[in-house]
């Protein structure tokens, strides 16, 4: 039965659904350590299932990638890369109302990004030249996971944003199919009307490593894109320094903010929508009416066996999941921004007399007709957002991500000995002296 626990007291909601545990806190389930130890040959951590896959890939390239292809997804291949008309003609194998949704979704995901603000600048004066140059990173990865599902929505999501940018090379990296190691068409098509021509068939902790440091078949990239599961998530962190992230994605989240004005039926449906994502996943909803907490959890078990992952859904609502009920809207806003929520939905009346109180949250969806699903896929934001508490210090994925500013300085002779006066006083006050005479070198006598 998937039920809805409420949660009158704030304090102990605190202590369970709105905790936040680090990725070093995580609890390996049995299954997991089990399934580690076959593949291994002894009992590992994942942490270190993910280093020992990391240095293999890195010492063995391909070889270790077939390898791991064959142990983890039972794909034995001849070739890691999808051939370019095989990716091409992924057009054709989907229902073309799926092909229509998909180019219409990378249409406004484009625009969207297109009209975010990147700009250099120089700022010429008589003293010469300062300024910021703006340029994008050579290349990009992109993982997008298989797992239960496909995702082409996470494919247009991480590699539109990097083409706006000017991102030269993007490289797709994605699970074999099981067993098959036939990459879903879908996901091919969705590569097909962004453009792409390299995608590789590979997942986990590998492609990760054969992204960060290159193997014969997937070149070396500057920084990694898309969320996967705890073993991408590992090698992403392990690999941090050598190449870039866009960070730590952990389990999906959705925390609604309802009030008596609040449809139960959609507030249901918006919980059950992020409930399905994986058992990990939190659905919380907050309100100051117990009244509409019972109302939407009542519409959460009617409408959850009637769905194609009940199961699933079932496990998340019982792990990380329910509704707080809070004194007043004031007091659900400051719970908001202590949960720091990668979706923030707000069902309340005039939610744009609300905007002002977030403070942390990776997206915030206003009223009911402006739900998360649609950020999912047609909105325009990219979905790849903050998780974990982390949208306290950190955005959604932008074109931002995908740009580096290099400073520039240009000065006249005589700013620069006007300025080495200066600078050669505090490089003597730090004691490197020959900072300090690089600067009086250039001090007008």
């Amino acid at each position: 039965m998937s039920t809805l626990p409420i949660y009158d007291d704030l304090n102990q909601a605190r202590a369970t659904i709105l905790r936040r545990d680090s990725l070093r806190d995580y609890a390996v389930p049995d299954w997991l350590s089990d399934s580690l130890a076959r593949l291994f040959g002894e009992p590992v951590t994942p942490d270190e299932a993910v280093r020992r896959i990391i240095r293999s890939v890195r010492e063995r390239g391909d070889a270790a990638l077939f390898d791991w292809n064959a142990r983890i997804d039972g794909a034995q291949l001849d070739a890691l890369a999808v051939p370019e008309d095989e990716i091409a003609a992924a057009l054709d194998r989907i229902p073309a109302e799926v092909a229509d949704a998909l180019r219409y979704a990378a249409e406004r995901i484009r625009r969207f990004h297109e009209k975010q603000p990147v700009t250099g600048w120089i700022d010429a004066t008589r003293e010469g030249s300062l300024g910021q140059l703006i340029r994008p990173v050579d290349s990009v990865g992109v993982y997008v996971a298989g797992g239960t599902a496909p995702l082409p929505s996470s494919l247009l999501m991480s590699a539109i944003p990097a083409q706006v940018a000017g991102v030269r090379e993007i490289v797709v990296v994605t699970p074999p199919g099981r067993g098959t190691g036939a990459v879903p068409p879908v996901i091919l098509a969705a590569a097909a009307v962004c453009g792409l021509t390299k995608v590789v068939r590979v997942g986990g902790a590998q492609a990760i490593a054969a992204l960060a440091y290159g193997t014969e078949s997937v070149p070396r990239v500057a920084k990694i894109v898309g969320p996967g599961n705890l073993f991408v998530t590992l090698a992403k962190q392990q690999v941090y320094g050598d190449v870039g992230i866009d960070g730590l994605p952990g389990p999906t989240e959705t925390m609604v903010i309802a009030d008596d004005s609040a449809n139960p039926v959609l507030a249901a449906a918006d919980l059950l929508a992020q409930a399905e994502h994986d058992v990990l996943a939190s659905a919380i909803l907050v309100t100051p009416s117990r009244a509409l907490a019972e109302r939407v959890a009542a519409e959460v078990e009617r409408r959850a066996a009637t769905l194609s992952r009940a199961e699933i859904i079932a496990q998340s609502l019982s792990n990380r999941s329910g509704a707080v009920i809070v004194r007043d809207l004031e007091q659900a806003f400051e719970v908001a921004n202590e949960y720091a929520a990668e979706h923030l939905c707000l069902l309340v009346a005039n939610p744009w007399d609300w905007v002002g109180q977030v403070r942390n949250a990776g997206g915030v969806f206003l009223g009911e007709t402006s739900f998360e699903v649609l950020g999912d896929y047609v909105a325009g934001p990219s979905h790849v957002m903050p998780t974990g508490g982390t949208a306290r210090f950190a955005s959604p994925l932008n074109v931002l991500d995908f740009v580096k500013i290099t400073s520039l300085v240009g000065l006249e002779a005589r700013a620069a000995s006007e300025l080495s006066e200066v600078a050669a006083v505090l490089a003597r006050a730090e004691a490197l002296t020959a900072h300090a005479a690089a600067a009086e070198a250039r001090i007008a006598r």
